[in-house]
């Protein structure tokens, strides 16, 4: 019995909740997988990564969609798409993404993630500043 207990206390060890890291990892993965699916056009996809409190004011992929093409052109099409720096705390992440547009002009975008009742983590947001503007 003893044996058991310090086996199940060890597996407990690794089974560790999950490191900044990953929640980093987690959430550059469906900023990618967004990002992938605005350059084929493919709304639905791009849609499905927005939290609910987005969904909620974009009600249809389609108008999700125009949304994006008109405010987030940088995001929408671009040459460049690059991690920055990323912050972590109590189930959100700040991911910075450097982008380049399609007319070579450089802009600073800041998503924000909200990791979700199912584990996944959904995008809350995105602030774009074209790169050296004062905020």
């Amino acid at each position: 019995m003893r044996a058991a207990a310090l086996l199940f206390f060890a597996l407990l060890a690794f089974a560790a909740p999950a490191t900044a890291a990953d929640d980093v990892a987690a959430a550059q993965s469906v900023i990618r997988a967004q990002e992938q699916a605005l350059a084929r056009d493919d709304a639905a996809s791009a849609y499905s990564y927005a939290a609910p409190a987005i969904r909620q004011l974009f009600p249809q992929a389609g108008i999700f969609m125009t949304m994006v093409q008109s405010q987030y052109a940088p995001v929408y099409r671009h040459k460049s798409f690059e991690f920055g720096e990323a912050r972590t705390e109590a189930g959100s992440v700040a991911q910075r993404v450097h982008i380049i547009d399609a007319n070579g002009e450089a802009w600073e975008a800041l998503y924000t993630l909200e990791q979700q009742a199912d584990g996944s983590y959904k995008i809350t947001g995105c602030t774009l500043l074209k790169a050296g503007e004062a905020v």
